[in-house]
């Protein structure tokens, strides 16, 4: 039995900061307005159809851009990629232009394709639900691209350090 001093939360946040789930980029452009974010809420939520669901920090300077955005990249990470992780985790769209320090090309309906992730794919946002602080866009991939097998997936206790553009 846990005791009135430790509470359920605090339990839950215990337990889960233990795991190693997988971080992504995500990235999205409207009007010309290009950004991402480093995501730490990311899975697959259906097989049939495929489906995606990013969970965006309503606090990260990427959530107005993917509120409005129809689409999405997701870009799959591994250890090899956490220079480009601190970049888009630890700086903000609020002042840094994120993707002027990285390599990216134009990609399905103009959104940012990273060139150095390990993999990546692009969804139609099909719907958004609010978690609480977060928002989840629900995708429907319709391209993308693995460039290596990701053997070594870039996961949290990678990143769990680095210092947030905007405290969550």
């Amino acid at each position: 039995m846990s005791s009135s001093a430790t509470s359920g939360a605090e339990v839950f946040h215990r337990l889960l900061s233990q795991l190693d789930s997988p971080v992504v980029i995500v990235t999205c452009a409207v009007d010309g307005e290009r950004t991402g974010c480093l995501v730490g809420f990311a899975t697959q939520c259906s097989i049939h159809p495929p489906r995606h669901l990013v969970c965006i920090s309503r606090t990260n300077h990427t959530y107005e851009l993917a509120m409005r955005a129809d689409v999405l990249a997701v870009h799959l990470l591994d250890r090899d990629d956490l220079a480009v992780a601190r970049v888009f985790g630890e700086l903000t769209g609020d002042e840094v232009d994120k993707l002027a320090l990285v390599g990216w090309h134009d990609g399905p309906d103009g959104v940012p394709v990273l060139d150095g992730a390990a993999g990546w794919f692009a969804g139609r946002v099909v719907d958004r639900v609010d978690l609480g602080d977060h928002t989840g866009l629900v995708l429907d991939p319709f391209d993308g691209e693995q460039r290596r097998p990701v053997t070594r997936q870039l996961g949290f206790q990678a990143v769990k350090n680095l210092n947030p553009g905007h405290a969550p």
